[in-house]
């Protein structure tokens, strides 16, 4: 939901689309001598696809990524023109009007290479492939052993006309973890299967395995082009690798909400669901109206941090569907005070990493769960 209001709002969503195209900006810096690809999958990582996308692309960003077609055909619908990538295919997906919308596809083994020159034969148009490599992640990409036919069937489907591939690629598995073996192997293989494929006749375009963590800190994973994606609404791909002003990166998002209710409340009154907080003396008691319907982590109940009249106030009991309560100490904020939940960090406010650290997760899933019932609003004291 885009929206651009001033008046009080339940809660909102601030992305402040000048740090992101400063994060491209300096992501790019990291890589100069490679092509970027902005990442918007998952809603860019619940910060608004279409928002995000084009503010990547006013930054320099030449690719645009996504995981599903569905969302790259959403791009296209909207306008945005360029390279656009997508990678999370199942069969009878909509391989026809993603070649017709002249997008990139990623093939990663025989059953989705049928199905591309099937929607390609259907068109009349050549479709774009990029074929992928498991190279060690076990997840998505065709194995080493499997290579050499995918790789013969696509050559032979170029020089039908109904596939050009563009590009060759993997990703990580561990590369959040600074000197991971597992890294190292994973480059090795690329290279040998990269190799294998060029020696057999396919000239890809591009050949890219870099994530954020590889963009940041590793310079000889960066090849023709590189991906990243949390790194660009400028939170930190782990903690082990640094924070996010180590590499020039600021948060995107801030997610606010306006106090709904502000009473005084006597000691012993059990608070929320389970009463697994209990008040310990008379105080005062602050009704945060965002729950885990919202995307706030039930498992922050008791540990989550918030912002409210200039200090951090701790969740008090359980996060509920709609709401939480905060201890305020007797202190007596007005109700549609602001609560600040996540953002920079630096006007003291929490970060999603410390979200993160008290829900037991990863910054990744603290802004990407955040539900369609909070208005995201677009500021850009850059110019939008």
């Amino acid at each position: 939901m885009n929206e651009n209001v001033t008046a009080p709002l339940r809660a909102r969503a601030e992305i402040d689309l000048a740090a992101l195209k400063a994060n491209v900006r300096s992501l790019r810096a990291h890589a100069p001598g490679a092509a970027f690809m902005a990442v918007v999958k998952a809603d860019a990582y619940g910060h608004g696809m279409l928002p995000v996308a084009r503010a990547a692309k006013a930054a320099g960003a030449e690719w645009i990524g996504t995981a599903t077609p569905e969302e790259a055909l959403a791009l296209r619908a909207a306008g945005v023109e360029g390279r656009i990538m997508c990678w999370l295919w199942v069969p009878g997906g909509p391989w026809r009007e993603a070649v017709e919308a002249g997008l990139d596809l990623s093939v990663s083994g025989m059953w989705a290479l049928r199905e591309v020159v099937a929607a390609a034969r259907e068109s009349g148009r050549t479709a774009r492939i990029q074929l992928k490599a498991d190279t060690g992640l076990g997840r998505n990409g065709c194995l080493p052993a499997d290579w050499p036919e995918l790789v013969r069937e696509s050559l032979a489907a170029q020089r039908a006309g109904h596939v050009t591939v563009t590009g060759l690629w993997s990703h990580f598995a561990c590369a959040d973890e600074p000197g991971h073996p597992a890294t190292a192997a994973q480059l090795a293989a690329f290279r040998e299967m990269v190799g294998y494929a060029e020696g057999e006749g396919i000239t890809p375009e591009v050949r890219h395995i870099a994530n954020s963590p590889g963009t940041l800190t590793l310079p000889e994973t960066h090849f023709d082009l590189v991906r990243p994606g949390i790194a660009m609404y400028g939170i930190s791909p782990s903690p082990e690798l640094g924070t996010p002003e180590d590499f020039g990166l600021r948060p995107v998002m801030t997610l606010k909400a306006s106090l709904a209710l502000v009473k005084h409340a006597p000691g012993g009154l059990g608070v929320s669901y389970g009463h697994h907080y209990v008040t310990p003396g008379p105080t005062t008691l602050g009704l945060v109206p965002l729950g885990y319907a919202d995307g706030i982590p039930r498992h922050a109940s008791g540990t989550g941090p918030v912002l409210i009249g200039g200090k951090r106030r701790t969740v008090a009991g359980r996060v509920a569907m709609d709401q939480f309560v905060v201890d305020l100490g007797g202190d007596e904020p007005a109700v549609g005070d602001e609560a600040v939940l996540f953002g920079p960090g630096d006007r003291g406010e929490p970060t999603a990493e410390d979200w993160a650290a008290a829900s037991g997760t990863i910054a990744y899933e603290i802004v990407t769960r955040i539900g369609s019932r909070v208005p995201r609003v677009y500021v850009d004291e850059g110019g939008a």
